[in-house]
């Protein structure tokens, strides 16, 4: 009987010790930073910076590849002519400038580049923003349809109609620049139907 209780004894207290020790092992861990490794002052590490090389001029899939290789992965791109067009092929695209230029970045930072089709000419200004219209009717004569589509207010009522009177029709709005509009630039905006005219880039109106 003396020795089954020794036997029990020793092993309770071996089962104690092997718990308090993977109880400990777990309290001592530091804090984690987002990438799951420890900061030296308990607090996040900062993201790496790496070197931006200057994309201008290249392909846009080359660009895109060059910024990952570099260590960026959050890139995107948009059309500077501020037609509003997707650049569904990157190989079809070239980058007239890029946002943030060369030098030295965070890794987590936003790589956006401005660009147009192989075959177009960069403008001299990125125009690629698109601004709302608020309260007030800009003036569109120049951009594209769909740009003025998407500056204007969802609710507002728009028609679009060829202004070279041979009634095509306008399926695809980011190859049609606006001619005219009604109401005219500066008029108020107050949930009024819009009309727009407008041809083909390319066209004259």
């Amino acid at each position: 009987m003396r020795t089954r209780t020794r036997t029990r004894t020793r092993t309770t207290t071996a089962a104690t010790a092997l718990a308090a020790a993977a109880l400990l092992a777990l309290t001592s861990c530091g804090p984690e930073d987002k990438d799951g490794a420890a900061g030296t002052d308990g607090k996040p590490s900062t993201a790496d910076t790496a070197t931006l090389p200057d994309m201008t001029g290249k392909g846009l899939q080359s660009a895109q590849d060059q910024a990952q290789a570099a260590g960026f992965r959050h890139l995107a791109s948009h059309d500077a002519l501020g037609r509003g067009r997707h650049q569904v092929l990157d190989r079809n695209w070239k980058v007239c400038a890029q946002t943030p230029k060369a030098g030295e970045h965070p890794t987590d930072t936003e790589v956006d580049f401005a660009t147009v089709k192989l075959e177009e000419d960069c403008p001299s200004t990125d125009q690629g923003d698109v601004q709302e219209a608020g309260t007030t009717m800009p003036d569109f004569k120049g951009k594209s349809v769909k740009v003025a589509r998407q500056a204007l207010d969802s609710s507002t009522s728009i028609t679009v109609t060829d202004a070279s009177g041979e009634d095509r029709m306008i399926l695809v709005e980011s190859n049609w620049q606006v001619c005219s509009q009604d109401p005219a630039p500066g008029a108020k905006l107050d949930g009024q139907p819009v009309a727009f005219t407008a041809v083909k880039f390319g066209e004259s109106c």
